[in-house]
Order: structure tokens, then C-alpha cells, then sequence
């Protein structure tokens, strides 16, 4: 059985595979090569991130593939159904990465609220010569204690992120139109554990009391926030993308960054990957990472193994 990890795959999913009799390629073929190289080599299993697109060229011109799966949580960049109509299963790896997209969205709220991503900009040009002026320029910070977070959809990465904002000592507000309710267990490192209940509210509700708002959703047809959605935010807020490019109108974010409208935004995935608008790229008031919301050296291990137990699973 042969498995091509097109986007990689950590060592300890590769180790696992071996030992269970599995030949693991970790050579990236381009998109137009794969069909080609998926005969060629008789491929069995497709592994991928964000990067590679699974269509129904790839399903339907490669007999040999019994599975795909993905590293990570979002399956759009894969034609889920039509493989297992065709008989093919489909997997991911929906908890793996939770805690590692959770850790980045406060990496963006706690440095945007100090304005670290702006600072560490300007003070290797301007450090040495306006050190008074930069220290004025960022004076006035504010606390995330005590605010209020808003998180627009509630499952895994959801539930991770609202943990940590528990822990930080915020108020949490949720949207999610497929949830009434969940139960958010807090667990300290002594074995103790605290359960909080969170309600959703209407997204209007949210929108209105948040001070912070962060994205946790599948790609959408449409946006999800929008200049309209923007407009009922408070003034001042900040808004927080490491879910999917495409779910937040930047051209409507960049104009209410611009008014003053919202204070910052911290942005992993962008409308269009990989060669983000360069008025987004260029905004000072934006907090930029390339879409590395999974890639921590544990996320990646736990996505590995456990892509590695599934596959082993279904074909042994």
C-alpha cells in the first residue's frame, strides 16, 4: 500500500504508517501532475493540507486511490461527496489542531492590543532615532481582561478559543445558527476543572456588544462579515481570521480600518491565497501570519497520528 503525503506529513504519522507496512512518498507533485503520478505510482492514499485540490479530474481518473484525507478540519479543498459516491473514503482530522489555531488568534488579540505587529515594523527603522515618539505612538494599550469576545461559530476551534479567553478572564458572546447551547469545560494544569454553560445569541446581539470578534467557520458562499456586518460592530473593535479566506469582505475591512470604524484586525487566511491583496498586506493596523493556524510542532504530530490511525483502520 502506498500513501503520497502531497502537502507533508510529520515524522510520527510517517513512523506509524511504516510500522503498519505502509510506503510513505512525501514528494509534493504539482496540481496539473497529479493524475499522472497517482497511476504511475499506484497510489492508495491521498494526504493533504490547504494547498492541494482534490477534484473530480483526480476522483475519477485514478483507480487505485482508496483514500483521501486531509490534514486539518476544513474539507473545502476537496470534493467530499462525489469521492464517496465513487466509493472512496474521505477523512480529517477535526480536534488535532484546535488548541494550535486557538493559541494564534490571542497571538493576534494580545498583539494587536499592544500593537506589537505595527511596533515590530517601525522600531528597527525608527527605534534608535524616535524612541520617545514610538513609545507615544504606542501608549495607549488596553487589557483583554475584563472585555468581551465574540466567536462566531462554536465547534472544535470554537470551543479551544473560547477556553482561553475563560482563562484570560473575558466575557464570552457566541453565534452559531446550528447550536443553542454548549458546555465549555476549563481544565488547570492541578487536575481541577471548571464547567462553563455559553448560550448563543443572535448575531446582531453579538455584533453590537463585542469588543473582539473571531471567526470560526467553514468557507461560505457569501461573506459572513460585510460592510453591514462591520457597520454594527462597536466602535473601536478588532477583528480576528483564522478560519477561511473568503468569509470576510477585505475591501469592506479595509475601509472601516481606515475610518477608524474598527481599531485593528489580525488576519491567517486571506481572500485570495496565496497572493493577499497588497492594501491588506501594506495596512498598519493589520496583524499578518501566511496561514500557519495548524502548524505547531504538536498540532502537527497529533494530526499525523492520528491520520495514520485512521488509514491503518480502514485498510488493515
Amino acid at each position: 500500500m502506498k500513501v503520497l503525503a502531497n502537502d507533508g506529513v510529520s515524522q510520527s504519522g510517517i513512523d506509524a504508517l511504516e510500522k503498519a507496512g505502509f510506503e510513505v512518498i512525501t514528494t509534493t507533485v504539482a496540481q496539473d501532475q497529479l493524475v499522472d503520478y497517482l497511476n504511475k505510482n499506484e497510489i492508495n492514499v491521498l494526504l493533504v493540507r490547504s494547498a492541494t485540490k482534490v477534484r473530480k479530474d483526480i476522483i475519477d481518473n485514478c483507480p487505485s486511490l482508496k483514500i483521501i484525507g486531509r490534514g486539518g478540519v476544513g474539507m473545502d479543498n476537496i470534493d467530499v461527496e462525489y469521492a464517496r459516491e465513487k466509493g472512496i473514503k474521505v477523512i480529517n482530522t477535526p480536534a488535532a489542531s484546535s488548541g494550535s489555531v486557538a493559541e494564534l488568534v490571542f497571538a493576534h488579540l494580545y498583539g494587536s492590543v499592544r500593537f506589537l505587529h505595527d511596533a515590530n515594523r517601525n522600531m528597527p527603522l525608527e527605534g534608535d532615532s524616535k524612541f520617545k515618539n514610538l513609545k507615544k505612538a504606542y501608549a495607549g494599550g488596553i487589557e483583554l481582561r475584563g472585555k468581551t469576545l465574540g466567536i462566531i461559530g462554536i465547534g472544535r476551534i470554537g470551543q479551544a478559543t473560547a477556553k482561553i479567553a475563560l482563562g484570560v478572564g473575558m466575557k464570552v458572546l457566541v453565534f452559531d445558527p446550528f447550536i443553542e447551547e454548549v458546555e465549555i469545560p476549563l481544565e488547570f494544569y492541578d487536575g481541577q476543572t471548571v464547567q462553563f454553560k455559553l448560550k448563543t445569541v443572535s448575531k446582531e446581539e453579538l455584533l453590537k456588544n463585542a469588543d473582539f470578534i473571531t471567526l470560526h467557520v467553514p468557507a461560505q458562499k457569501e461573506y459572513v462579515i460585510g460592510k453591514k456586518e462591520l457597520d454594527q460592530m462597536k466602535e473601536g473593535a478588532g477583528l480576528i481570521n483564522a478560519a477561511r479566506g473568503g468569509v470576510i469582505d477585505e475591501v469592506a475591512l479595509v475601509e472601516a480600518l481606515e475610518s477608524g470604524k474598527l481599531a485593528f484586525a489580525g488576519l491567517d487566511v486571506f481572500e485570495n491565497e496565496p497572493t493577499p491583496a497588497m492594501k491588506v498586506l501594506m495596512n498598519s493596523k493589520i496583524s499578518l501570519t501566511p496561514h500557519i493556524g495548524a502548524a505547531t510542532g504538536e498540532a502537527q504530530d497529533r494530526i499525523g497520528q492520528e491520520l495514520a490511525d485512521q488509514i491503518i483502520s480502514i485498510l488493515k
